[in-house]
């Protein structure tokens, strides 16, 4: 890495630099990492940076920096480096022992405002959601904060992970109304009382597709939170034959999936026949995104 020449660096010419070395090393979204690490680097926002574009940077601030765009240049992804990320405009802690939040995401959690916020679409009693998989805490805490009516029990096979969502939960002021749980799957979850919506992100990544993921997903953010065996599946289909038996009558099944899984994830549904014809949402790029489905009456 040949590093600026020592010489009083302003903001706007730090930006440049940086944006051109990751440019050039092959590092996705240059720009952008570069402003998300210079405004870390000085405890400023990205909008500070334009608004004090001439302004000098000390030899220490320099040094931080160049530490940052280190980490960032070896693959380290931008979140973990800065220790949180900002999902439904909320920003959450994330470290290594948790999946970094995705916007395909939002697409998940709105699937599942869509049902509960509507009178003819929700369960008739019952005010109980069930997170499983919840990693960083993301969607549980979103939806807590969304539906202040509902109580949630989060789940995660990960003790790290569930350290991570209840320090999340409480900077979000959802502490109290979500429970969290180490276990796998719905291995510890009582049958009763039941839920109104089972909603999952677990891992989804076919192993054909994870031998090919860039570096900075594969080498660096959890694989027990990515990978989902041969097909992608298998967490899915367990959770599919597990779920109907939680849920009210009328309750709902809302599932992440791969782009190109929904057909197989819906027809996995299906044949439970504990459920009415499956749904199936796009994401922002128009790819497949999540499965939902209720439970017959």
């Amino acid at each position: 890495m040949t590093a600026p020449a020592p010489k009083a660096w302003t903001i706007v010419e730090l930006l440049r630099w940086a944006a051109d070395y990751f440019r050039e090393k092959g590092v996705s979204e240059p720009r952008t990492s570069a402003e998300v690490l210079l405004a870390h680097a000085l405890g400023l926002s990205r909008l500070d940076l334009y608004l004090r574009h001439d302004q000098p940077l000390t030899p220490e601030e320099l040094a931080r920096f160049k530490n940052l765009v280190l980490r960032r240049r070896q693959g380290e992804p931008v979140a973990y480096i800065i220790g949180h990320k900002e999902f439904w405009s909320l920003d959450f802690i994330v470290t290594p022992a948790v999946l970094i939040p995705r916007p395909e995401t939002e697409i998940l959690v709105q699937a599942v405002l869509d049902v509960l916020k509507t009178e003819d679409r929700r369960p008739k009693t019952g005010d109980r959601g069930l997170d499983v998989g919840t990693g960083s805490g993301a969607v549980v805490i979103t939806l807590a904060r969304e539906l202040p009516g509902m109580r949630w029990l989060a789940v995660d096979v990960s003790r790290p992970a569930l350290n991570v969502a209840r320090e999340n939960a409480r900077r979000h002021g959802a502490a109290a109304r979500i429970s969290l749980v180490q276990a796998s799957l719905l291995s510890s979850i009582k049958p009763e009382p039941r839920f109104s919506m089972v909603v999952a992100n677990l891992p989804y990544i076919p192993r054909p597709v994870w031998e090919g993921l860039p570096k900075d997903i594969k080498e660096f953010e959890p694989r027990e939170a990515l990978l989902g065996g041969e097909d992608g599946t298998d967490l899915l289909k367990a959770l599919i034959g597990q779920a109907h038996q939680v849920l009210l009558p009328g309750g709902w099944l809302a599932l992440e999936v791969a782009d190109g899984m929904a057909p197989k994830v819906a027809q996995l549904i299906t044949e439970t026949t504990a459920y009415g014809p499956p749904e199936i949402l796009k994401d922002y790029q128009g790819a497949d995104r999540v499965v939902r489905a209720r439970r017959r009456d």
